[in-house]
């Protein structure tokens, strides 16, 4: 695996190191041994599949906080996604900032999301299919969310929105919230 770290403290796109022949190419997606190496968190509570018929569709910006932190692995499998990241750390030289990748069937791409960082993604087309490795278990009483549309974030979509949960449409605003003990702007 190739470990390329985004502009987001301890967040990484990971792309496959294939092996080719004349069947195709063998490429490992995961390995507890590299993630340690690279510092990250090799943990997987759970694994979960997302599948959406429209592009547009939007799901997040969801993330969980202590004692529930999540780590994810998020890949792509059929289509692809618009992803997106927004570190919520207090302490981190990045907090509050964003990060978008494609990741799609075609590229193999996947994004590593560290603890307390709030994710998201787009469909990009119709019928995409995402698998997320998930370091904890899903904890309703510690999940938190932003909304895809907040304007202090000002995240660009690619395209429309065309679908998006009630759920996720009713998160507050960013200058509605309290994070880390203090107000936000």
């Amino acid at each position: 695996m190739i470990f390329t770290e985004t502009e987001l403290k301890d967040a990484f796109v990971i792309d496959l190191e294939q092996k080719p022949d004349h069947r195709g190419f063998f490429a490992r997606t995961f390995c507890a041994k590299e993630f340690e190496e690279h510092g990250l968190k090799p943990t997987v509570a759970q694994c979960n599949l997302s599948y959406n018929y429209k592009k547009g569709t939007l799901r997040g910006m969801h993330y969980q906080v202590s004692p529930a932190t999540e780590t994810k692995l998020i890949r792509c499998t059929q289509g692809a996604i618009y992803d997106v990241i927004i570190d919520m750390r207090p302490e981190s030289p990045t907090f509050l900032s964003h990060f978008g990748v494609e990741l799609s069937a075609d590229n193999r791409r996947a994004l590593y999301v560290p603890e307390m960082f709030a994710h998201g993604y787009q469909a990009l087309t119709d019928d995409a299919e995402v698998v997320y490795q998930v370091g904890e278990f899903y904890t309703p009483g510690y999940e938190r969310g932003l909304r895809f549309d907040d304007p202090f974030f000002n995240i660009e979509w690619p395209v429309d929105v065309t679908e998006v949960s009630e759920k996720d449409l009713n998160w507050p605003l960013m200058r509605m919230m309290s994070v880390g003990g203090t107000s936000s702007r």
